[in-house]
């Protein structure tokens, strides 16, 4: 028969079984061998008496390499040195794929490899246990975040990944030939989200690619990364964006908790569900808490790393993991943030997770006339914006939405290192393969 394998177990009914995967580990122990064979969920031990078996496949399995992907079919044995409780015996085998020496990197040895070279080979990094998990927690992730933004009547879209401009301009796009044409890279769904505001979809989301031509080599930074999208009408305003963020980032939080219990325990990691609702900070606010602590920053500046690590050590020690900051000031924002009338603040905020900004979002500007003018007061001209403008000619309700990173939430989530450790292949400034 074939091992009927899950997540937690192995059914066998006749006592034989066939088992396919990857040759982990072979131990020569003189008159016994132990083959330790890994497939998506665990290992199991195939145990080579010297003398019972056919001298002949003996030899054949012994020979193997490390990595090599193969098929054994062997008596079924109950086992109380193996995790599982089961060892197989092997009668016959299959060699479906001979793997090469030396390996580019090891899969259980305990050598700290380079994030480089990791990389590089990331098809055998992520034959590793803990690697794997990072990424089978994060697809948990996004089907949580689907779940969660479909109970509250969010409808899937997908948008443009090359537009004609970009949402937010600057030295941040990325440029590409469109037979002839200048066009952009999307740096977020923004533009398109707020057109489709205007069209009775008052609640939309979307989980896609995003990109951004930032000259930052950092473990923060990457070119392109997966962003969480969503818009909606008939606010009043900015908190109820951020009273609907907190409710699905705590879904997300308490589902990954139960449904990647597995995982986590792989990573020897816990999730934390912060009390809600989640504080809010107010830029004013936070600007004094930085000066208090030695950064010396002006009214108007960015927080930047340093401030939102410096904001995050002290709302950790208050109990708040998750924390937002609201009413930036107004000249730090792209041009479809509303402003706060007769302030230089705007409404606008970040939603932070330890010390990190995970997500931007806010209040937009709905009314014709003044987004016109806000377009011009940061430099950009309404023509090369006539598709988007249109929209708000012709009737276009109060708004307002978010942008998450998926990557820097699981990043922040399992306290990684780096985000390039939670995307399969990453971009930065110097990698462009594989």
């Amino acid at each position: 028969m074939t091992v009927i394998r899950d997540s937690s177990n192995i059914a066998v009914s006749d006592g034989t079984a066939t088992v396919k995967g990857w040759v982990q580990d072979i131990r020569n122990l003189g008159g016994i061998s132990f083959l330790t064979l890994r497939d998506r969920y665990g290992t199991i031990q195939i145990t080579m008496p010297k003398k019972k078996l056919d001298p002949i496949l003996f030899d054949s399995i012994t020979r193997l390499s490390r990595e090599s992907v193969i098929s054994i079919t062997g008596e079924v044995k109950e086992s109380n040195q193996t995790a599982l409780g089961l060892e197989i015996i092997p009668s016959e085998f299959i060699i479906y794929s001979e793997a090469s020496t030396p390996l580019p990197m090891g899969v259980i040895d305990k050598v700290n490899v380079e994030m480089d070279t990791r990389l590089n080979n990331r098809f055998m990094d992520l034959r590793k246990p803990e690697i794997k998990a990072i990424f089978e927690l994060k697809a948990i992730m996004v089907g949580l975040i689907n779940h969660a933004v479909s109970e509250r009547g969010f409808t899937n879209v997908t948008t443009p990944k090359i537009g004609a401009s970009g949402a937010e301009g600057g030295a941040t796009l990325f440029s590409v030939d469109y037979f002839g044409r200048p066009a952009f890279l999307a740096q977020s769904p923004q533009l398109y989200k707020q057109i489709l505001m205007s069209t009775g979809m008052d609640r939309i989301y979307e989980i896609g690619p995003a990109f951004r031509a930032e000259h930052s080599n950092t473990n923060r930074h990457v070119t392109e990364f997966t962003s969480f999208d969503g818009e909606m009408c008939w606010i009043e305003k900015e908190e109820d964006v951020m009273a609907m963020i907190e409710e699905i980032i705590n879904f997300v939080l308490i589902g990954l908790k139960e449904k990647g219990k597995k995982q986590l325990e792989i990573l020897g990691k816990e999730i934390n569900i912060p009390a809600r609702p989640y504080p809010i900070l107010r830029y004013a606010e936070c600007l004094k808490m930085v000066n208090d602590h030695g950064l010396s920053l002006k009214d108007g500046a960015d927080l930047g790393t340093e401030g939102e690590k410096i904001i995050g050590d002290i709302m950790c020690e208050r109990g708040s993991e998750l924390y937002f900051i609201a009413e930036y000031p107004e000249a730090e924002k792209p041009f479809y943030i509303m402003e706060k009338d007769g302030t230089p603040y705007s409404f606008s905020f970040d939603l932070d997770y330890k010390g990190q900004e995970i997500s931007s979002g806010g209040q937009r500007e709905h009314r014709y006339d003044v987004l016109v003018k806000r377009m011009q007061k940061k430099g950009l001209d309404p023509k090369d914006f006539t598709f988007y403008l249109d929209a708000f000619k012709f009737g276009m309700p109060p708004h307002g939405g978010w942008g998450i990173g998926v990557d820097r939430l699981i990043v922040k989530m399992l306290d990684l290192a780096n985000i390039r450790e939670a995307i399969l292949f990453p971009r930065d400034i110097s990698r462009l393969s594989p």
